[in-house]
């Protein structure tokens, strides 16, 4: 389901599970791949992207989600919401610059883990951006909301978690919620070449992760209340 490699001083982490949709067992598995990368010191950069040419991350694996039992492999569902927000928590405090190449449509869950990164480049002739959640009848947690809120402008935030709008790469580069764009076969090196060129931000990891805490963890000093991380990595906290 997960694959990383490294490139220099670059992680490449590639989710090659066909429509990438999450239930435990891929939450577990991405969360090994960040144990792998947070064994290191020094510079380095991590990119995410997905196998898939028509696909980043379809969102939550809803046939897994509505019967479990018909599908094991997927883990167990009671522990998944739990660990599912602390990975994206985990994501954003990483202590390496992030980058995330969306080639193609990321979906609700998948639109959070492009969100989590530092960075976002998108495809620029396919695929869109959407946080579904009215649509498919569910509410947006308020650790969700949070990092919505963090990491979208303004002005495009309430079409995003209330009307449910549908980003195009070129939209979404004009709203800032992307800060890049390219075709499918510019995307990769577009984003190696963003990776090498922050990479060396994190010559101090701690300094570099410990600053991102201050911006999006607990009593966040961009806005004096809780960031996303914080929320996201103690979500039981704020269910209601």
């Amino acid at each position: 389901m997960i694959e990383l490699e490294k490139k220099e001083s670059i992680y490449l982490l590639s989710m090659n599970a066909g429509e990438n949709r999450w239930n435990t067992s891929f939450v577990r598995e991405f969360s090994a791949a960040l144990d792998e990368i947070e064994k290191d010191k020094g510079p380095g950069a991590l990119i995410t992207s997905s196998t898939d040419p028509k696909f980043f991350s379809n969102g939550l694996d809803l046939d897994w989600m509505q019967a479990p039992e018909n599908y094991p492999k997927g883990g167990d569902k009671e522990v998944f919401g739990e660990e599912f927000m602390y990975l994206m928590g985990r994501i954003i405090t990483l202590p390496i610059p992030s980058i995330c190449a969306i080639n193609g449509h990321a979906f609700g869950a998948g639109f959070m883990l492009a969100l989590s990164h530092d960075i976002r480049l998108m495809r620029e002739d396919r695929g869109f951006l959407c946080a579904n959640e009215m649509q498919l009848g569910f509410k947006i947690p308020r650790p969700e909301l949070a990092l919505f809120r963090h990491k979208i402008p303004a002005n495009s935030f309430f079409e995003t978690v209330q009307l449910s709008k549908r980003w195009s790469g070129l939209a979404a580069f004009d709203a800032g919620i992307v800060q890049g764009k390219g075709s499918l076969e510019e995307l990769p090196k577009l984003a190696f070449e963003k990776a090498k060129e922050l990479a060396p931000l994190a010559i101090n990891r701690k300094h570099y992760a410990s600053q991102k805490e201050m911006l999006y963890g607990e009593n966040a000093a961009i806005n004096l209340c809780h960031g996303p991380a914080h929320m996201l990595k103690n979500s039981k906290e704020f269910e209601v």
